[in-house]
């Protein structure tokens, strides 16, 4: 199999069932170490439920993502242009940002808008340049990653996105990362740093990342990697509030696993 991302050529690397019915098979790429499952052909049944169960984190997450956007845009983009988000959920993203005063927008192929039902995509001008991309969970369910990232630039020349790259280990089976999630059919395409350097110079664009699960592709060139020094304040910040106010442990991850074991 030929890689998405650098069509080098991908090798199988394991097997794994997805929504505990389908053998599916990974590949990872020799050259970019990409990781892809086999041609998808469960994903319409995957959405039945755009946003899975075993979710939980979806508050918590969008409460996170816009106290971090709110520093960077303040940094580097201008505060009075128009946003957009991308794969944006139940819309809870675009309505904290607008309570801030930022004029986001809604985009969604697969889940329904709840909170940001009057700011969608289609409700302004197509050809409308955005200041800024944003795609929070998103890049982890992309099909075609390469075509798709080329029709978000469409929309704008900086794109802010959140998937978690590959440990560092030697991924040698689904169990040895969480992030495969196969139970729930939805992650198919998994990114390393290389990944992300190669996308960033086939499409001429910056890469200014955190190597962890914060990444910025842009047109513009910045003096300073801005995105790990926010990732570092925002850590260190959350880590000294939790020990100043004796914070009870997240009950996030145990309340995942049950979820997942339910399956």
């Amino acid at each position: 199999m030929k890689c998405k991302i650098c069509k080098e050529k991908s090798i199988e690397i394991f097997e794994a069932k997805i929504l505990s019915k389908y053998i599916i098979k990974y590949y990872k790429c020799t050259n970019c170490h990409f990781i892809q499952t086999e041609e998808v052909f469960w994903i319409k049944e995957s959405y039945n439920n755009a946003i899975t169960d075993s979710d939980i984190g979806y508050v918590t997450r969008n409460l996170m993502y816009s106290e971090i956007v709110t520093c960077i845009i303040n940094y580097i983009f201008k505060k009075e242009a128009k946003f957009i988000d991308y794969g944006g959920g139940y819309g809870l993203f675009v309505r904290l940002m607008r309570d801030q005063g930022f004029d986001f927008y809604w985009q969604d192929l697969y889940c329904k808008n709840i909170f940001a039902n009057n700011f969608r995509l289609t409700d302004i001008n197509k050809n409308i340049k955005f200041e800024l991309l944003t795609a929070f969970e998103v890049f982890e369910h992309l099909n075609s990653p390469m075509e798709e990232i080329k029709k978000m630039f469409n929309y704008t020349d900086s794109i802010l996105f959140v998937t978690e790259l590959q440990p560092h280990n030697d991924i040698k089976n689904v169990s040895d990362w969480w992030y495969f999630s196969p139970e729930f059919g939805q992650h198919i395409s998994f990114y390393s740093l290389k990944t992300l350097e190669i996308i960033s110079d086939n499409l001429c664009c910056n890469l200014y990342t955190d190597k962890c699960n914060i990444h910025l592709l842009t047109k513009k060139k910045l003096n300073y990697n801005l995105i790990k020094y926010i990732s570092i304040y925002y850590n260190i910040k959350n880590k000294l509030l939790s020990r100043y106010f004796q914070n009870k442990n997240s009950l996030l991850k145990k309340d995942f696993e049950m979820l997942k074991n339910q399956i």
